[in-house]
């Protein structure tokens, strides 16, 4: 089904509408978005999304629709799994709390326009050589092995080369100035912590699309139903950052659903190039016969394994363990450090989430206490927080 430049239009100006929105009327005024506020807009904007999926099903038919729901689901849990990086970043750069929402905007916008750029580049390459489709496969295979190595979400994510060339050769400053991308410094314009983390973000925004792409050409070559089911998956994804704040590390087998995902998502790539295939050194240059797979089957295992994955996570004793643990380790850096946030209830609350985390490590299985990676100098931290907290009790009376 073709889809007319008036709909493109319509369908881009919602868009850069919804990127409007979220910034004047969440972003402008800087602050930590509670919890409510998260979830509220976390479920508008997949509503937003399953909306939308719904009038594909309606206008262009079953098979249309299941391909754009099958590209959201798969873009979204991506997505999620981007935010374990973007995590990383936020720490590793300090940022104040306030400001997270706008870099993880900028984030948000910078993979959108990169993502379009590899859509209609994709489209180009899958119109004008039907082989592309074997590099594709064979992308997402890659990826879902590295996806399966252990601590793949490293942080050598927060310092790419970009960074380290603009901390070499220009002025930065260690110092956030509020939002400010520049400030001075001794009478010097230098570049605030702020543009660097966008930076960051950015140059892993570029990362990220090479594998999603791909993974999302699999499952369907209509431009129009890959640049939506993109669009809306990243659509709210700011406010999912601050819902699921504390429980990505909680969904420990996540890196092997998704590896799962797109091992079969590039199987599918790999039987697709076998059945248009034109290079002479396979079957002489003819076609193969094989198993293509459905929109439904592929909505079926993408859905299905997804499922399993979280479900498995959700029920497992270690990965609740590593979450409180992490958790608590997260919240002590947090309190100690004095740039995160200027506001005191916000502190309040990083300390009590704190001692909550402190209380179900206390009652947890021993041995899935002790199992988790730098244990002792968790401790260590969470002692330092809870003496720092004391002292500020006591002065404050």
């Amino acid at each position: 089904m073709s889809v007319s430049p008036l709909v493109w239009t319509i369908t881009i100006a919602v868009v850069l509408g919804l990127l409007a929105f979220d910034y004047f009327f969440h972003i402008r005024k800087a602050h930590a978005p509670t919890l409510r506020e998260a979830a509220l807009w976390s479920s508008v904007y997949v509503g937003a999304a399953v909306l939308f999926g719904v009038v594909v099903l309606a206008l262009g038919g079953t098979e249309m629709g299941g391909q754009y729901f099958a590209g959201f689901i798969t873009e979204k849990a991506l997505s999620v799994d981007n935010l374990f990086v973007f995590l990383v970043i936020l720490a590793s750069f300090r940022v104040p709390r306030e400001d997270q929402q706008k870099v993880l905007l900028f984030g948000i916008v910078f993979a959108l326009i990169a993502r379009t750029v590899f859509i209609f580049l994709g489209v180009a390459l899958i119109n004008s050589f039907a082989w592309i489709f074997y590099v594709f496969g064979a992308i997402l295979l890659i990826t879902a092995g590295h996806l399966l190595k252990p601590e793949s979400h490293g942080e050598d994510e927060a310092d790419n080369v970009i960074v380290r060339l603009a901390r070499k050769f220009l002025r930065t400053s260690q110092n956030y100035d509020g939002d400010r991308l520049f400030t001075v410094e001794n009478g010097k314009r230098v570049l605030t912590p702020m543009l660097l983390v966008m930076v960051a973000i950015g140059g892993t925004d570029v990362l990220f699309a090479l594998d999603s792409i791909p993974a999302i050409f699999g499952l369907t070559q209509n431009a129009y139903i890959v640049f939506t089911a993109t669009a809306f998956s990243l659509m709210g994804l700011r406010q999912l950052f601050f819902l699921l704040d504390g429980l990505l590390d909680r969904l420990i087998y996540l890196s092997y659903g998704l590896a799962a995902i797109l091992a079969f998502i590039g199987a599918k790539l790999v039987l697709h190039a076998l059945h248009e295939n034109t290079l002479p050194f396979i079957n002489g240059g003819h076609h193969v016969e094989v198993f293509e797979v459905t929109t439904g089957l592929s909505l079926v295992v993408i859905i299905g394994v997804l499922v399993v994955t979280i479900v498995a996570s959700l029920v497992s004793p270690a990965g609740k363990a590593q979450t409180a643990i992490n958790n608590a380790r997260r919240h002590a850096e947090s309190y100690l450090d004095l740039g995160y946030t200027a506001d005191p209830a916000e502190r309040e609350r990083v300390y009590q989430d704190l001692e909550d985390e402190v209380t179900a490590i206390e009652l947890m299985d021993r041995k899935y206490r002790d199992k988790a990676k730098d244990v002792e100098s968790i401790r260590a931290k969470v002692r330092e927080a809870q003496a720092r907290h004391t002292e500020y009790l006591r002065t404050a009376r």
